[in-house]
């Protein structure tokens, strides 16, 4: 098996380019029987003999999830096992109605935040949490080793596919159960910027039956209109929603909802650091921060170390990428942690990140303390950071670019001690990340501007 089949999975399960591979018809079929196999041979809910494993599938409202969807319905059905769809819903309604229904996994089409061209799949255990590498592995080295290619059922062993009716009004009651009952949010209007993607129907639904006055953008899906100039990566929009509506506060997705960033009632963003501040602190003082840790990424703002250190808390940081931040929550008990980029996790409710059910714990504190998000967020002193991308054509070693190593260890000395500098390619696009933090922000400005000319030169492409 070449190196080049062997990577399947990336950081989020498998992405690209819908209908060239490795998202096609042809690999998700292919990837439907493997992980059809897999999964009935894992330990999941109780079977009785003889009866079928089930797999739920859900999609977000690309063009392509049509394509994919039947493709992997075809897969899984031909290994013997029943395929639950429930159609356009966010990723983290997915994992729940995986665990509702006892099924033996879940399955989510979805590419996030990536424009609606590309599309991918990514897949959830029966407990909701998502697939670990190990089991990863073995689904991605069925896809190309022929292994199951006898392993077909005949007659009525092979499996049926059903449409789920009510999994939308099954989220909504789930995520609304992450709200105390005793409270409403009849005192808020809430702008909310769906990214005419999956939670198009489910948040503005779950705000409403909680007592809000909301005022919905981007809600009309057509196939390739998600993230397009909307959504949580053109935060901008609901800056401007939040203004024009005259709202308390502007929530907003990516296309699968798994994420979400927040708009004060001024029009200033609230991104992923500063919630994490402003519910860690929050569920500090209340006692409910599982061993007074909040679980974050290396690319979180050194500012919250200092907020969580001056409540009498601790911060964690792991490797970029939600699963990481879940894989530290799950070996060590913790129950709350996310990204910058608006992933979060709160154990207490969910298994995954989850946009609404984190607005909602937002929500709950601007309630409670009848205090304006403005306000609250005030709570993180933020380091100020310079970050760019550019888009690559090749990721060698970083440690083989000589000319990059030597400004970034002059950027490190700069700091003196008093910020970081952090360079590395995106684990789902053809891109490089940097970050620099540090007190000043025209030195931290400088010295990126010098790394990435330096990067645009021996990789950059174009």
């Amino acid at each position: 098996m070449s190196q080049h089949q062997r990577k399947l999975f990336g950081t989020d399960g498998v992405r690209g380019v819908a209908n060239i591979e490795p998202v096609t018809a042809e690999t998700a079929l292919k990837l439907g029987r493997a992980a059809a196999h897999v999964f009935t041979t894992l330990g999941g809910p109780m079977h009785h003999p003889g009866s079928r494993r089930k797999v739920v599938l859900g999609k977000d409202t690309r063009l392509s999830g049509y394509m994919l969807e039947n493709a992997m319905v075809a897969g899984l059905t031909s290994l013997g096992v029943d395929v639950l769809i429930i159609g356009p819903l966010p990723s983290p309604g997915v994992a729940y109605i995986t665990r509702s229904l006892r099924a033996d996994a879940g399955i989510m089409l979805s590419a996030s935040h990536n424009p609606y061209e590309d599309n991918g799949i990514k897949f959830f255990r029966h407990d909701g949490y998502k697939l670990d590498d190990e089991i990863e592995a073995r689904i991605e080295g069925l896809v190309f080793s022929g292994e199951i290619e006898n392993i077909r059922p005949t007659a009525t062993n092979i499996g049926k596919a059903y449409r789920i009716d009510d999994a939308l009004g099954r989220y909504v009651e789930f995520a609304k159960q992450s709200f105390p009952r005793g409270r409403t949010l009849e005192s808020l209007r809430i702008a909310v910027d769906c990214a005419n993607g999956a939670a198009y129907k489910s948040t503005p639904c779950i705000l409403r039956e909680l007592g809000a006055d909301v005022v919905v953008y981007h809600n009309q899906p057509n196939g390739t209109n998600i993230n397009a100039n909307c959504g949580s990566t053109h935060p901008e929009q609901i800056q401007r929603f939040v203004r024009e509506s005259h709202a308390h506060v502007g929530i907003t997705h990516d296309g699968d909802a798994d994420r979400v960033l927040l708009c004060d009632e001024r029009g200033e963003v609230v991104d992923g650091d500063e919630i994490l501040a402003i519910a860690a602190v929050d569920f500090l003082n209340r006692g409910c921060l599982v061993g007074n840790t909040l679980v974050s990424t290396v690319m979180s703002n050194f500012g919250l170390d200092e907020t969580l250190g001056s409540h009498g808390g601790r911060l964690v940081r792991t490797k970029v990428g939600d699963r990481y931040v879940i894989e530290t929550m799950l070996r060590e008990g913790y129950n709350v942690g996310g990204e910058q980029s608006g992933h979060m996790i709160f154990r207490d409710f969910a298994t995954t990140g989850d946009g609404i059910v984190s607005a909602l714990q937002i929500l709950r504190v601007m309630t409670e303390s009848d205090r304006p998000l403005s306000e609250l967020k005030q709570v993180l002193k933020k380091f100020p950071q310079a970050q760019r991308n550019i888009r690559v054509r090749e990721k060698p070693p970083l440690e083989s670019l000589s000319e990059v190593a030597k400004l970034l260890a002059t950027a490190e000395t700069s700091l003196g001690g008093k910020g970081r500098v952090l360079l590395r390619y995106s684990g789902t696009e053809p891109k490089i990340r940097l970050l620099i933090e540090g007190r000043d922000q025209q030195l931290i400005d400088t010295h990126a501007d010098r790394i990435i000319r330096a990067l645009q030169e021996v990789i950059g492409e174009g």
